[in-house]
């Protein structure tokens, strides 16, 4: 695609199954026409078409035939990850953290960077600097890279490249994508970063094998995302914080938004800390809160459990609700599960069927790097089906 083009609002659908052979084959191959086209559901012949321009673009390799299999040699395909890099950056208040990836989104280099100036041209020189740093890192993606991808949290429009609301940098309608894309004279693709850790765990982790999955992060907010037959739900209204409006305790303390006992005031990790330091006289971080817990400390104990409860009300509601085959749990402040592992439970017994399935719940590192590694696969896609459809 070139610098001139603008990224199409909304995926044909011969970049649609153009995105599900790549996947298909960047997922799990080394993979034949014939296996890519029982796991992708197209025909055979369709295919063999899609996969001509990847092949002609250098984005897959053909593999020697495959031996001692029945029928027809087969000619396995595979994506060649050295083929292009991309960047992938988290952007936080006051930090970025950075990947930069192959086509395999195996992560070449990584880097985290404290900046000061949360304006929108601060954030740009900020990126820049993460970009520069990641290039020296990892020079063999200097000439080969095809692009940025951002995730950010907050109400951001992907298809404009727009961050219409983001309330931990004070933003309103700022234009980042095409900021980054001026600066740095690269191609650029902006989401929010709840959706970008649902690329990575869909591609390459704890979701890969399920059609519906959800994740919900844990943090400075709490966010939610949905897979559903394989396709991230993106809406409107992602990002602007739907979920941490969910009741969880009519007796909880109140959120900025006036709301009593939602998920937003008892399950963020300011609001923990807030609670924690209020009760003992004194300020903890988010670490030591849950320490105190372990240890026993009264208070802390309450306050984590409660939380605890909620977040095992929360988890009951998405299961009913959007009935997904998994449940991921992600984002810094994701350790709350295993310091009320039991409250946890409590909560999701309240409010679950006792004859409903046993939730399958798994739990990320939390580390950052998978919601970087989610920016740099959709930079990769947006590239991908951009150069081939």
């Amino acid at each position: 695609m070139s610098e001139e083009e603008d990224l199409p609002t909304r995926p044909t659908s011969r970049e649609q199954h153009l995105g599900a052979v790549f996947e298909t084959v960047l997922t799990r191959g080394p993979l034949s026409r014939r296996d890519t086209a029982r796991l992708t559901g197209l025909s055979a012949a369709s295919v063999t078409k899609l996969v001509k321009p990847m092949l002609s673009h250098g984005y897959l390799v053909e593999q020697d035939r495959e031996a001692g299999v029945p029928g027809r040699p087969q000619i396995p395909l595979q994506v060649d990850p050295e083929r292009h890099y991309a960047v992938g950056i988290k952007v936080m208040e006051g930090e970025l953290v950075g990947v930069m990836a192959d086509l395999h989104a195996e992560v070449q280099s990584s880097y985290r960077l404290r900046y000061q100036d949360l304006s929108p041209e601060g954030v740009v020189d900020a990126v820049a600097r993460m970009t520069e740093t990641l290039l020296e890192r990892s020079p063999q993606a200097r000439d080969r890279l095809l692009g940025i991808g951002i995730g950010l949290g907050g109400h951001v429009d992907g298809s404009a490249g727009r961050v219409v609301h983001a309330p931990f940098l004070g933003w309103k309608n700022v234009p980042l994508q095409q900021m980054v894309a001026d600066r740095l004279g690269v191609d650029v693709v902006l989401e929010n970063d709840v959706n970008t850790l649902a690329v990575a765990e869909q591609w390459f982790g704890p979701g890969f094998a399920f059609q519906t999955f959800a994740v919900v992060t844990l943090g400075a907010g709490v966010g939610y995302g949905l897979v559903e037959h394989d396709a991230i739900v993106f809406n409107d209204d992602a990002g602007i914080g739907l979920v941490g409006h969910w009741p969880l305790d009519p007796l909880g303390p109140l959120c900025p938004a006036g709301h009593r006992g939602c998920a937003r005031s008892m399950l963020t990790q300011s609001a923990i800390t807030t609670a924690i330091s209020s009760g003992i006289g004194r300020d903890v971080d988010y670490a030591e809160a849950l320490q105190l817990a372990e240890a026993g400390d009264p208070v802390a104990r309450r306050v984590v459990d409660d939380a605890g409860r909620g977040l095992g009300r929360l988890l009951a509601a998405i299961a009913n609700l959007a009935m997904p085959q998994r449940i991921i749990l992600g984002g810094e402040g994701v350790q709350l599960l295993d310091t009320a592992r039991e409250a946890v439970e409590q909560g999701l017994s309240r409010d679950r069927d006792p004859r409903a399935s046993a939730l399958d719940l798994v739990a990320t590192p939390g580390d950052g790097l998978e919601w970087c590694r989610g920016a740099a696969v959709l930079a990769i896609q947006t590239h991908v089906l951009g150069q081939v459809r």
